[in-house]
């Protein structure tokens, strides 16, 4: 359907709003406003009915790509569907009509289901210590940065050097510079791996901590990871746990006892609050016994029967959020870790590489598969055997559109040319995956047979190929008639 714009379907005299009779003494608006904050001219709104106004929402709203309408296999995400009882659960009067100023007495409930949480993560992970405060996986690395730069401090040293491998994510480096750290990218091995040798050679008194995730970016099991943890141990590094592929191994192993020190898990990527469309998120931050005192404060603690928020960590690094944590995400969390419980996670898990391993088996013969044919939850295929007929992974992405089915992220990462990245989670039936796989293929038979036409694509979307580059550096941000 083509969809005007909300401007092109505006009528003067139209609204979608009918205001009672004020009832209250009339005064001009330059007796209640500042005159340095009034307009000159009316803001130019669009005039148009309710009933258009919701048809034109809902319209755009149906255009969307999402988890509930379609397969959505972007790796490294882990855009998984969700149960909707949990946003039911998030919703209860008790819990959205809280407010954090409350006393402690009077919020005994939340605080419980707070320490619980804390409690089932620890259980997880296999760390000591937990707090919810972070609000995004980023923010979790960053307050983990923190974490390391207090512990050092606190023993009267401050080395310099983050060891971050080669296939880390973008925002790890980023949390390593932010806290005043220098970034040491490691390369890893022809097999996708972490080398321990190259590790031990590039060690010194002189690194903070290395950052690392298990299963790795490219959806490998580290094998060597209790090697690699008492390598940097040797030299009182400690060992960051990037909690973005905690899927792919949730309920079977844990990163506490492969050798990490400080985890991040993201809440919206495993347990159950629905991830993209910027948020809300959660990034809670795991620590082991030793740093727990640097945690920011408050950290809810129980005595007896009573829950509380203890403020008294003198060597705590201080509070890096509002309040407590993004709450209804952590409700959600709380809800699914005990509607599953450990076997349940187990299971997810599973299912998560039963998926992954199914697809990659039905895709490795038409995309190289750089790193063999088994992985985790997730697995990155090649487009470069595309090139020859002047198709890459970016037109693949734009045809899959085409065919109904998200794109995977592509281009990441940078270790791998003409990248894609996918991760088909566990609550993706079979069928889901054949389908999949089928347009996956057929894609690539059209790439030798007619390329130009997958230049072309997405030839069914309302928008077609756009200038991706030209968007990023000339945004075009108000709209003009006839623009």
């Amino acid at each position: 359907m083509s969809e005007a714009l909300i401007f092109e379907q505006s009528h003067p005299g139209r609204t979608a709003v009918s205001l009672p009779e004020l009832d209250v003494p009339e005064k001009p608006l330059a007796e209640l406003v500042p005159e340095r904050f009034l307009r000159k001219q009316p803001p130019r709104l669009p005039e148009v009915s309710e009933i258009q106004l919701v048809r034109h929402f809902t319209r755009l709203s149906q255009r969307n790509f999402c988890v509930d309408t379609h397969f959505y296999p972007l790796g490294s995400c882990t855009m998984k569907y969700n149960p909707k009882v949990n946003e039911r659960v998030a919703s209860l009067d008790g819990f959205a009509h809280l407010h954090p100023y409350q006393p402690e007495e009077e919020a005994q409930g939340i605080l419980q289901l707070m320490y619980e949480t804390q409690e089932c993560l620890s259980e997880i992970s296999g760390m000591d210590r937990f707090t919810l405060q972070p609000a995004a996986g980023a923010h979790g690395e960053l307050l983990g940065m923190m974490l390391v730069k207090a512990y050092h401090q606190s023993k009267g040293r401050l080395p310099k050097r983050v060891i971050v491998p080669d296939t880390s994510h973008g925002t790890n480096p980023a949390s390593v510079a932010l806290t005043g750290f220098t970034v040491e990218v490691l390369s890893s091995r022809a097999d996708g791996m972490i080398d321990p040798d190259a590790l031990a050679g590039a060690m010194d008194d002189d690194v903070a901590a290395i950052m690392s995730t298990n299963p790795n970016t490219l959806g490998l099991f580290e094998k060597e990871i209790v090697r690699i943890a008492e390598i940097a141990h040797r030299h009182d590094a400690l060992m960051y746990y990037d909690g973005a592929n905690l899927n792919g191994l949730m309920g079977i192993c844990k990163p506490g006892e492969m050798g990490f020190d400080i985890v991040h898990v993201n809440l919206h990527k495993t347990f159950s609050t629905p991830h993209g469309g910027g948020g809300p998120g959660a990034g809670p931050v795991g620590v082991k016994e030793k740093l727990a005192p640097f945690l920011p404060v408050p950290l809810v603690e129980k005595e007896g029967d009573r829950y509380y928020l203890n403020y008294g960590l003198p060597q705590s690094v201080g509070k890096i959020r509002a309040f407590y944590g993004n709450i209804s995400v952590i409700i959600k969390a709380y809800a699914y870790i005990l509607a599953l419980g450990g076997k349940g996670l187990a299971r997810a898990t599973r299912g998560a590489l039963v998926n992954a391993n199914y697809l990659l088996s039905r895709l490795k013969d038409t995309f190289p598969a750089p790193y063999g044919d088994r992985c985790m939850h997730e697995f990155v295929l090649s487009a470069a055997n595309l090139k020859e007929h002047g198709v890459r992974a970016l037109d693949v992405a734009k045809a899959l559109i085409d065919t109904g089915f998200h794109p995977p992220t592509v281009y990441f990462p940078l270790t791998v040319p003409e990248a894609m990245m996918i991760e088909p989670t566990e609550t993706e039936t079979r069928e889901t995956l054949d389908a999949f796989s089928s347009a996956m293929i057929e894609i690539a038979e059209t790439a030798r047979a007619n390329p130009d036409m997958l230049h072309e694509s997405p030839r069914k979307a309302v928008v077609r190929r756009l200038d991706e580059v030209k968007a990023a550096r000339q945004p075009v941000l108000r709209w003009k008639q006839g623009v």
